[in-house]
């Protein structure tokens, strides 16, 4: 049988939603974690395998480390400051070691999409995403970022069934799902109160609504359905936002790195190509507030 995020998991044919619904949530949470380490682990080991690496192991890396985070964030209540801390920043700095090469896909991407004649600078992008490569290779050496991975994962999984072992995965999941969609909606109140939405107000934003995304995929069967509704909106915000989002964030990776390439009006035209979408995709993203 598969559990929520597509991995096979060992459960018995007689199990059902209402089951995994009476189960706690200290029990349920390697059911959640253990596929995504293990998700984690093997795209890093393709990076490290392949000579040719392309976006997706990246992405599925990336994304994989993200849903680490926010189901850390879902279970941070049972958990020690102190460990809660140290495992999400361990999350984040393997989540950034592959987004520096990342970015630069995504940059690639829109540059050839946005911009007619990109072919003058695709060759410059490359080559910076190939000199992030090798970086992320480093970074992410399977044997000790995987032993490091799994090392938090089971730390995480003694401190939280130390802490409580008795509240339900369907009380738990329902108060967490309400405290990230809380979190969500403040954030929006934020960013629609502002007479011109900025990118920082409108990330932080998308930060939340990609939280509450990642909890329902989580919890989805225990939750109660009155907070699923907005799961189509939540997806909308979330691929509109995260269009913004890939915008701005090659605008100052391009800005950043101006000396790394050799057509200077080349990249001009790419960073005005860049502007304007960023326009078109903040006004797609404004539509939502």
């Amino acid at each position: 049988m598969k559990n929520r995020m597509g991995v096979e998991q060992g459960t018995s044919s007689g199990s059902s939603e209402a089951d995994d619904a009476q189960r706690t949530a200290a029990a349920s949470f390697m059911s959640y974690a253990s596929p995504l380490v293990e998700e984690a682990v093997s795209q890093m080991a393709e990076l490290g395998e392949k000579a040719e690496v392309d976006a997706e192991i990246l992405h599925r890396l990336r994304v994989a480390l993200r849903r680490l985070r926010a189901l850390l964030w879902a279970y941070r209540p049972m958990l020690e400051p102190q460990h809660y801390e140290s495992h999400q920043a361990l999350f984040k700095q393997l989540a950034d070691a592959a987004g520096s090469t990342r970015d630069w896909d995504i940059a690639i991407e829109l540059i050839d999409r946005t911009q007619k004649n990109g072919a003058t600078i695709s060759g410059d992008l490359l080559n910076a995403r190939a000199k992030a490569l090798e970086l992320s290779r480093i970074a992410l050496a399977c044997d000790s970022a995987g032993a490091a991975l799994r090392n938090a994962l089971a730390d995480a999984n003694a401190a939280q069934l130390a802490h409580d072992n008795s509240v339900s995965l369907q009380e738990f999941a329902d108060t967490r799902m309400t405290a990230a969609q809380h979190v969500f909606r403040k954030r929006m109140r934020k960013a629609r109160r502002a007479k011109h939405p900025d990118d920082a107000s409108l990330h932080e934003m998308r930060k939340a609504a990609k939280k509450v995304r990642y909890l329902r995929e989580f919890f989805g069967p225990p939750l109660s359905t009155i907070k699923l509704k907005e799961s189509k909106r939540l997806k909308r915000i979330h691929e509109r936002l995260g269009a913004l989002n890939d915008v701005v964030a090659s605008e100052t990776l391009l800005d950043a790195n101006r000396q790394l390439f050799s057509a200077p009006d080349s990249l001009r035209d790419a960073m005005r190509a860049l502007r304007k979408e960023r326009k078109r995709c903040m006004r797609s993203a404004a539509e939502l507030l």
